[in-house]
């Protein structure tokens, strides 16, 4: 060691407008593409902007120190997303790939789309968090309100899952 001190600055959201608006600006990208990916059917603007709604509502919970900004505000995407996305579909309404075994048979092959939406909520989200949301493992972990390892294998079932589902039949 060389005797140098490291200073961790922890930022939380400023409490004005303006300075609010220039902290959630960065990730309103990734907010967008996750309401975009988790509320189908559901118009994703206003995800995003019901999302934004409760940040603001909320922003003095914001804590840095037990996670990024992003992953905060995507956190709460996710929740918002899941909310309309119920509203869109009720939830006793089954459509053709929600019921188990029967699956829309286009000349034997299946699109990634559809083989994303026949992975269970779960994997589903974490794929779309760490692969579509270009979040990393810890704010994925975050976002669902786990450990870093449950991510790992929730990708991995999930990967594994989609070969399956993915698999040229001939």
């Amino acid at each position: 060691m060389t005797g140098e001190a490291v200073v961790v600055v922890v930022m939380g959201p400023p409490g004005d407008g303006p300075g609010f608006v220039a902290w959630v600006r960065p990730h309103v990208g990734a907010m967008a593409r996750l309401a975009g990916r988790l509320g189908v059917g559901a118009d994703r603007d206003d995800i995003v902007q019901e999302a934004l709604a409760r940040a603001w509502v909320k922003r003095g919970q914001y804590d840095g120190s037990r996670g990024t900004a992003s992953a905060w505000l995507l956190a709460i995407t996710a929740d918002q997303a899941r909310k309309a996305a119920r509203r869109v579909r009720p939830a006793g309404v089954l459509e053709e790939q929600d019921v188990p075994g029967v699956r829309p048979d286009v000349e034997g092959r299946i699109d990634v789309g559809q083989a994303l939406g026949e992975l269970p909520p779960r994997q589903r989200l974490a794929v779309d968090c760490f692969y579509f949301a270009d979040l990393s493992v810890s704010d994925t972990a975050a976002v669902m309100g786990c450990s870093e390892g449950t991510v790992k294998s929730t990708l991995s079932d999930a990967r594994a899952r989609l070969r399956t589902l993915l698999e040229v039949r001939e």
